[in-house]
């Protein structure tokens, strides 16, 4: 979605002056209901630096703000991100450069909301991590995806190999990071790396339809997988089990739940309007 589009549909929307003031900045930010659309607007190739870093936490901040229930990141650029700045990591990392990183992913793993990522054209190096960081990932059928760096002497520096290994086992995470090849988006779908694969043509609007999906259903619930995913991603099945009554308390004891239920009382399963409180 380019910075135009969102800026006319955030007339149509009614999107708040705090929505549209971020746009034309490195990550451009706009309210389409309760989703908020997060664009990537970095030339030439929404590389990775430290700006790009600091302005990916600073719109998930801003979306928060929003009260958001569902996040799209995309790109206004010809590709979605064609990795890092080598020119900014060519002294290696620095220990400031280590905790930025580790603060940008944090951002995405302790969001509250949703997030999936809207792929297409290139999506390699730092710019897979970033899509990887999201909960889903969404791509169109031409793009290309892979973790390049070896080419430069390298291996992925911002969390790929272990969510590749998360989600598509040891040896695929060892293969992708160490051949340093583009992978079709539908081969990487069969690998559980993609979410869904859709035409070029629809990407925007398959992408809001799932985010508007999310967006409508139980904000409180949702924040809560996220929450016991995580646990069980980084320590394991038994401390996720012990972890979930703590967890599912918020739900329990949110509006939606309550309403939810006096719907089903009422008129049977599938009739809930969800608040996300």
């Amino acid at each position: 979605m380019d910075s135009k589009s969102a800026a006319a549909d955030a007339q149509d929307t009614g999107a708040s002056e705090s929505a549209s003031a971020i746009l034309g900045g490195i990550v451009g930010g706009i309210m389409h209901g309760r989703v908020a659309v997060l664009t990537m607007q970095y030339p030439p190739h929404n590389l990775f630096d430290l700006a790009l870093s600091e302005a990916c936490i600073d719109a998930l901040a801003w979306a928060e703000a929003q009260d958001a229930r569902a996040i799209v990141l995309s790109s206004a650029m010809r590709h979605f991100s064609a990795g890092a700045d080598l020119n900014a990591i060519k002294n290696g990392l620095s220990e400031e450069d280590g905790k930025l990183m580790l603060k940008l992913l944090r951002a995405f793993r302790e969001h509250p909301a949703p997030i999936i990522a809207s792929v297409h054209g290139v999506c390699v190096g730092g710019g897979l991590e970033i899509a990887l960081a999201c909960d889903f990932i969404v791509a169109t059928a031409s793009s290309k995806l892979g973790c390049v760096e070896p080419i430069v002497g390298l291996h992925p520096l911002m969390g790929a190999i272990q969510r590749i290994a998360q989600r598509a086992g040891e040896s695929r995470a060892k293969e992708m990071a160490m051949f340093g090849r583009r992978y079709d988006a539908q081969t990487l779908e069969r690998w559980n790396i993609v979410n869904r694969v859709v035409p070029d043509a629809r990407l925007e609007s398959a992408t809001m339809v799932l985010a508007q999906e999310l967006a409508a259903g139980p904000t409180v619930a949702h924040s809560a997988t996220k929450k016991l995913a995580a646990v069980a991603v980084s320590q394991g099945i038994e401390a996720a089990d012990k972890a979930m009554l703590e967890i599912q308390k918020a739900v329990f004891a949110s509006k939606d739940f309550a309403n939810a239920v006096a719907s089903y009382n009422e008129r049977g399963p599938g009739f809930a309007m969800f608040e996300g409180r």
